[in-house]
């Protein structure tokens, strides 16, 4: 159980990275961007501690994830994005209380944490719109 939910968690930051990516070109200020850069790059940690975690229980990395579809309103985005990564903290915390192994912690903790550092910046984002 816990290999199968570490594998939709590599595949969930690997599209939250994108989606990121492609909402960052919907604004130009660099309030609103830099929120939306620091997801960005916390995904795209989040993906790699995954992989190598995943790798480390399996021997294999998880291939070929699917991109998501791109973000086209700023509003609509972050509101997608505020669910997005508080169903990420429940996942992580679910996934912590029955880890197999030390050394999958401490990513999974720093994730959690994240998630909910992002969630808060989307909140604010989609209430000042």
């Amino acid at each position: 159980m816990f290999v199968e939910n570490l594998k939709q968690a590599i595949e969930d930051e690997y599209r939250a990275y994108y989606f990121y990516k492609s909402m960052l070109q919907l604004t130009n200020d660099p309030y609103w961007q830099s929120f939306i850069k620091h997801a960005l790059e916390d995904e795209k940690s989040h993906y790699e501690m995954f992989q190598q975690l995943y790798y480390m229980m399996t021997g294999s990395f998880v291939q070929n994830p699917k991109k998501p579809v791109p973000a086209y309103n700023l509003k609509d985005a972050a509101k997608r994005s505020i669910v997005d990564e508080l169903d990420a903290v429940d996942t992580y915390k679910e996934m912590l209380l029955t880890i197999p192994i030390q050394q999958a912690y401490n990513p999974l903790f720093i994730a959690m944490q994240d998630e909910l550092e992002h969630a808060i910046r989307f909140s604010t984002m989609y209430n000042a719109l």
